[in-house]
């Protein structure tokens, strides 16, 4: 286990191990989670524009309805 410390504008900084481990680099994307009393941070390998194209579906699709969806979804989900 490694220690950080919060700064006083709420940020830490990921231990140089960690991050070359993980191959995180500045600008990269970070998803924080939390569960239950615990704070998990994951690196975003690829977003969801990256990810277009990869899964065949039959006929066209419309992306942006989609992603709105899920978006409306995701808040939904915050606010219960």
């Amino acid at each position: 286990m490694l220690n950080v410390r919060v700064n006083p504008k709420g940020q830490v900084t990921l231990p140089r191990e960690i991050r070359r481990k993980l191959k995180i680099k500045t600008g990269d994307q970070m998803a924080v989670i939390l569960d239950g009393e615990q704070i998990v941070i994951k690196p975003i390998a690829h977003t969801l524009l990256d990810m277009r194209g990869r899964v065949r579906v039959s006929g066209k699709q419309d992306f942006d309805a989609i992603r709105q969806q899920a978006m409306r979804k995701r808040v939904q989900k915050r606010e219960s």
